[in-house]
């Protein structure tokens, strides 16, 4: 049967402007912290077998930014793109129509929209898949526990698509250069909604997974932390063949000695027998000890004032006799005139004035001095 040239124009430019060509999905949203990794998926579901021939990524920070390149499949190889190089991977089955994305490393500036596209061979159809991913900050990778407390280190796999986890592995390092120890391992039953979780060495009957493993959480605590359990933990998350790993450093402090004060501390102690006698006999020996202690301390004060007084008294003394009195002086006859000489000549008397000091003064004289020849005394005058 053939159409007219117009109905099959009106078709395809009908199906052009309706997009009916795009079987676009409506969008999910995922939220991550910076830092972890993300699955982004994007699986077409079908019963025919349809070869995918090529997968596109793009990213979009907001509505009026232009459209990046995230990455590209065609032709067997997958090409990461620009800032997203190192970081992003295609790891869903192709030969299933899964084209999904796993973003490593998540950056603040990660956070956007983005869209998958899936083409395949013989057919205009494009399957699209959005993705709205919001970042928040970065979970602390360090962690700080007290010796005897329990802690716990969070492990989780985000993404958009129900997978289910086959087994989670935690190990141990306490350096660069030690052996790695197993801390945790946990493999899920076959058939079975729960696992089992074992753990090994000194960790044994320590360590128990915490986290809803339905929703790819191997989160652990770590029970009466040891000084010895300080060291990088390293959790890996296995979901087939795509493994997801997350490494927290453990600090272990320890604990300082506190004192708890209830009523039973409040209250007053009652002292033993030899307590109390020790105590009377102390009292009773510094009552005894007072006055002797007081007398002590007035004898030593009073000798302290008698020498304080006699030093007084001897400065004054020295002080007088620095300072000089008055000159003294006193008359001396130089020579007696006989009596021969005292007819022919007057009597003559010269007179020597020296300075004489007290001490000088009070020292006798000699019967000499005090009489002249006719028994007369000598004249003495002092100025």
């Amino acid at each position: 049967m053939l159409y007219p040239p117009k109905l099959i124009l009106v078709q395809v430019l009908l199906s052009y402007f309706l997009g009916l060509n795009d079987l676009i999905v409506s969008s999910v949203e995922l939220t991550v912290h910076v830092g972890d990794s993300a699955l982004l998926g994007c699986i077409f579901q079908s019963t025919e077998e349809k070869l995918v021939t090529k997968v596109d990524w793009m990213f979009s920070s907001g509505e009026h930014f232009k459209d990046d390149y995230v990455l590209f499949y065609y032709a067997n190889i997958s090409v990461p793109v620009g800032r997203f190089q190192n970081r992003v991977s295609l790891v869903g089955d192709i030969l299933h129509h899964d084209g999904s994305l796993l973003l490593q490393n998540v950056e603040e500036a990660d956070q956007g929209n983005y869209t998958c596209e899936i083409r395949f061979k013989m057919e205009s159809l494009v399957f699209k898949k959005a993705v709205v991913l919001h970042v928040l900050p970065e979970e602390p990778k360090e962690l700080m526990a007290h010796v005897g407390d329990s802690t716990q280190m969070g492990c989780v796999f985000h993404s958009t698509e129900e997978k289910h986890m086959t087994r989670v592995d935690w190990m141990f390092s306490s350096g660069e250069h030690t052996k790695e120890e197993i801390v945790l391992r946990y493999y899920p039953k076959l058939k079975a909604t729960m696992g089992y979780p074992q753990n090994w060495g000194r960790f044994q009957n320590r360590v128990n997974l915490v986290g809803d493993t339905s929703h790819n959480d191997g989160s652990i605590m770590l029970h009466r932390v040891k000084e010895s359990d300080g060291g990088s933990y390293t959790c890996s998350i296995h979901l087939g063949n795509l493994t997801v790993r997350k490494t927290t450093v453990l600090h272990v402090i320890l604990k300082e000695p506190r004192t708890l004060v209830t009523s039973v501390t409040l209250r007053p102690e009652i002292l033993d027998g030899n307590q109390l006698v020790i105590i009377v006999g102390v009292i009773c020996a510094t009552i005894l000890l007072l006055p002797v202690l007081i007398l002590v301390v007035k004898r030593t004060y009073g000798n302290k004032s008698s020498v304080t007084s006699t030093t007084l008294v001897k400065s004054l003394e020295n002080t007088k006799k620095a300072n000089p009195e008055k000159h003294i002086y006193s008359s001396i006859t130089m020579q007696e005139v006989t009596d021969e000489e005292s007819s022919g000549k007057s009597e003559a008397t010269y007179m020597t004035m020296h300075p004489v000091w007290p001490s000088l003064r009070s020292a006798p004289t000699s019967p000499s001095d005090k009489k002249s020849d006719g028994g007369m005394p000598r004249t003495e005058q002092a100025f």
